[in-house]
């Protein structure tokens, strides 16, 4: 499932992430969502959270 649509994200669902620094290779992070922290509904690129560990970036794909 895609990271675009800001409904499809809850805080402690595992994502996949792409960080800035990782955003030219795209890179994927896993990790657990801490915050959202786009407010629009949507956004072409992914939603931007912030993981557990802290780390923030685009959700790609939704991990069940």
């Amino acid at each position: 499932m895609q990271g675009n649509q800001r409904l499809t994200i809850k805080v402690g669902q595992k994502v996949a992430i792409v960080l800035k620094a990782d955003q030219q290779s795209g890179k994927m992070t896993e990790g657990v969502v801490k915050d959202i922290l786009t407010n629009s509904p949507t956004h072409p690129h992914g939603i931007k959270v912030r993981l557990m560990s802290g780390q923030v970036g685009r959700v790609k794909e939704i991990r069940l």
